[in-house]
């Protein structure tokens, strides 16, 4: 539960000169998260002890509750569980929950899947989302091996496996070395070189073996040399093995056995896609480095082996959903919470950071959407869709730039937030808001030196993880009353900017003012940092944006293609469009705009966020502006009276825009409506990301450069105009998709 800014409308209300348009209080929220870590099983009665004495409270006691349970310790600690906390204990078939967690991230988590390159620059490529994720072939390595065939969600079967697993190599591992842990065991393989104690090809032949294809390089047989081993006391002291190198040899025989072992399955079954999890591979780049190699070996690079970012807790997510079940989990989607989940490891770790992951258990966190998400139907192709524009993992420079600027940006948040519930309780405020620094500008330094954490980094991602790091601490809108500020203003000066427009006869003069006041309505963002220092100095007039702007050309000009596609003369079906900030953006940009279409015949959908953040407009608070703006323009009041103007929220709570995941409603109204325009507005969503989206339909985005790094990076200058327009590469747009 936590509080969040609802806005109600002045019911009979109007425009007048010092009266609200709307009211900002707070109420509770309730917010469906779920928590999972990764532990090992020595700590399991320190688990149950947590659960017990954070339990106390709660309105279901645990004797009223039943606990899901899969995998061997399942079995093994059903007994412990059930005395210790009191609960009904409901153990679950372990194979059926592996591949319902699976199936699960594959769906819901965007860069989920990466393919290892231990030599590569960045070392984890990943795979976006992949929306025909059957068949394929699951390799779950715990303290054996199950080989599973996935062929729909409840269509499976295991085809093979191996004793030789995690177990072995823990096993062995410790017989061999003195490593306490796994950790430690897999720390000491890093370090080692099992050349000292493995048999190569070159030892018998003195150099590759070329008739057959086999390199000097490869290992011709694991532990061979340590057989040869002298066996006095004198000769074995002079030839001991370190324990580093036999650590290593006895991860690379396993870990190549199980990479042959899933190769030969993978090919005798035609599948293309292997996934590895289990906690054998606990995101350790050896174990991965390894394994991919061998699969590349034996498919001839036919086949990649992937991995998941969170395949330490398949069993623990399809048990949870098994419970869930009953409660029509198809009706919403999940989204990992970056402030409280755990990224992948360092691939090249410090001694230092070394020593503080073993210090830490590794966490998961998901929150639960309200609606179920789905991919926009406008993309041309959405399998190869991705949303960002830039990769900061694969862009030292850029990267280094984006960190530094959110660093350099955490004290205006830290104040925003304060300023936003200091009349509640400041000193309560001010510790929040102190909480919430610490921990984004921690994320912030671990992403300098682990980019991959999270999947690609981009400004996108960076922009949600601070906004998860606010809501964490409770600041879930801090431009709240900003946000009707600015919309107050707005609309005050609405009747005279659409008397001016009105008084234009000329149609392209028209159109060309429309533009413009869309983009200048766009220079009001709080999340720019210059533009928001410039608003911060004074009363920045909407006049005052417009003098701001690139004079023509601009910096991308399609505004003739757009005005020869026919927007004098041809009426779209139906506009979807994208919005960004509130107040003068949407009030004396966006409606004007949205105005001109409706005059032709267009049918328009509006979509505004879901969820707040910045200065963007919420859907809550787009309903409420759109009756405000009816009574002063009738012609807005009629379309949205007809329904030919449409306002829906689009599932994101991003100044960024990811169409791989908007509302299912929306996605249904576009198809039902033949969508054959979208227009994205904003630097968030037409710059950061979808600036290279292809769509089927016609395409509009439109954005000011407010940031004077990334200007001059595309040739600009402050304040120069992206306008790009696009031809739909299906000119019918979707009246012939099925709507059913």
């Amino acid at each position: 539960m936590r509080k969040r800014p609802n806005d109600e409308d002045c019911q009979g209300c109007h425009v007048q000169e010092d009266g609200p348009i709307y009211q900002v209080s707070d109420t509770d929220e309730t917010i469906v998260r779920l928590h999972f870590v990764k532990f090992e099983t020595k700590f399991i009665e320190t688990c149950l002890d947590f659960i017990q004495d954070h339990s106390s409270g709660s309105r279901n006691p645990l004797s009223e509750r039943c606990i899901k349970v899969t995998g061997g310790g399942g079995y093994k600690y059903t007994d412990l569980i059930a005395e210790k906390l009191g609960v009904c204990v409901d153990r679950e078939d372990e194979i059926s929950c592996l591949i319902k967690g699976c199936n699960f991230l594959l769906k819901n988590i965007p860069d989920e899947v990466f393919i290892y390159q231990r030599h590569g620059s960045p070392e984890y490529k990943f795979q976006g989302v992949d929306h025909n994720i059957f068949p394929y072939l699951l390799v779950n390595i715990g303290s054996g091996v199950s080989l599973i065939k996935v062929e729909s969600e409840d269509r499976f079967e295991r085809i093979g496996g191996t004793a030789t697993g995690g177990g072995t190599f823990w096993g062995l591992g410790s017989l061999l070395t003195k490593a306490k842990t796994f950790d430690d065991l897999l720390h000491l393989a890093e370090k080692g070189d099992h050349r000292n104690v493995d048999m190569l090809v070159k030892d018998i032949y003195g150099g590759a073996y070329s008739t057959i294809g086999l390199r000097e390089d490869i290992i011709a047989s694991s532990f061979g040399k340590a057989a040869r081993s002298p066996r006095s006391a004198t000769q074995a002291e002079e030839h001991n093995f370190k324990q580093e190198d036999l650590a290593r040899s006895l991860l690379l025989s396993i870990s190549n056995d199980i990479g042959q072992i899933a190769c030969l399955h993978a090919k005798l079954h035609s599948l293309k896609k292997i996934y590895f999890g289990g906690y054998f591979i606990r995101g350790h780049p050896l174990t991965m480095h390894t394994i991919t190699y061998a699969i590349n070996f034996w498919s001839k690079g036919e086949i990649q082996s992937l991995f998941l970012r969170h395949e330490g807790y398949l069993g623990a997510i399809g048990a949870f959903l098994k419970g869930a079940e009953e409660e029509d989990a198809e009706l919403y989607s999940w989204e990992e919470n970056f402030a409280g989940s755990s990224g992948l490891a360092d691939p090249k770790p410090s001694p230092l950071i070394i020593q503080q992951r073993n210090s830490e258990f590794d966490m998961l966190e998901f929150d639960r959407l309200e609606k179920a998400l789905l991919p926009c139907p406008l993309l041309l192709d959405q399998d190869s869709y991705l949303p960002d524009t830039v990769d900061l993992t694969q862009d030292p420079q850029a990267r280094e730039y984006w960190l530094q600027c959110f660093v350099d940006s955490i004290e205006k948040q830290e104040e925003q937030a304060i300023k936003s519930q200091a009349s509640i309780n400041l000193e309560d405020a001010r510790s929040r808001a102190a909480q919430f620094k610490q921990k984004y500008l921690q994320r912030l330094e671990n992403l300098k030196r682990n980019p991959c954490a999270y999947g690609s980094l981009n400004v996108r991602g960076l922009l949600d993880m601070r906004s998860h790091c606010l809501k964490e601490f409770d600041f879930t809108d801090p431009y709240s009353q900003q946000k009707q500020f600015e919309n107050e203003q707005a609309l005050k000066y609405l009747p005279q900017r659409l008397l001016k427009l009105d008084a234009i006869k000329d149609r392209r003069e028209l159109v060309l003012e429309l533009a413009k006041g869309l983009l200048a309505g766009n220079v009001f963002d709080w999340g720019a940092k210059e533009v928001a220092e410039i608003m911060e100095k004074g009363e920045f007039k909407f006049e005052d944006a417009q003098d701001k702007l690139q004079v023509r050309p601009w910096l991308m000009d399609n505004f003739d293609a757009w005005m020869d596609r026919g927007i004098g003369t041809k009426s779209y079906k139906c506009a979807v469009i994208f919005c960004d900030n509130s107040g003068a953006d949407i009030i004396l940009g966006m409606f004007p705009f949205a105005r001109d279409l409706l005059k032709s015949g267009t049918k328009v959908i509006i979509c505004a966020n879901s969820k707040p953040t910045l200065n963007d407009v919420t859907y809550q608070e787009l309903v409420i502006l759109v009756k405000r703006v009816a009574q002063i323009c009738p012609l807005i009041g009629q379309a949205a009276l007809k329904g030919q103007l449409v306002v829906m929220a689009s599932g994101q709570g991003s100044p960024c825009l990811d169409l791989r995941l908007i509302d299912n409603d929306l996605v249904k109204k576009m198809r039902a409506e033949g969508a054959d325009l979208i227009v994205i507005e904003g630097m968030g969503r037409a710059i950061h990301t979808n600036f290279e989206a292809q769509f089927q339909c016609d395409s509009l985005k439109v954005a000011v450069l407010k940031n004077r790094w990334l200007a001059k990076r595309l040739g600009g200058d402050m304040f120069s105009v992206v306008f790009k327009f696009e031809q739909g590469q299906i000119s019918e747009g979707l009246d012939a998709i099925n709507t059913d």
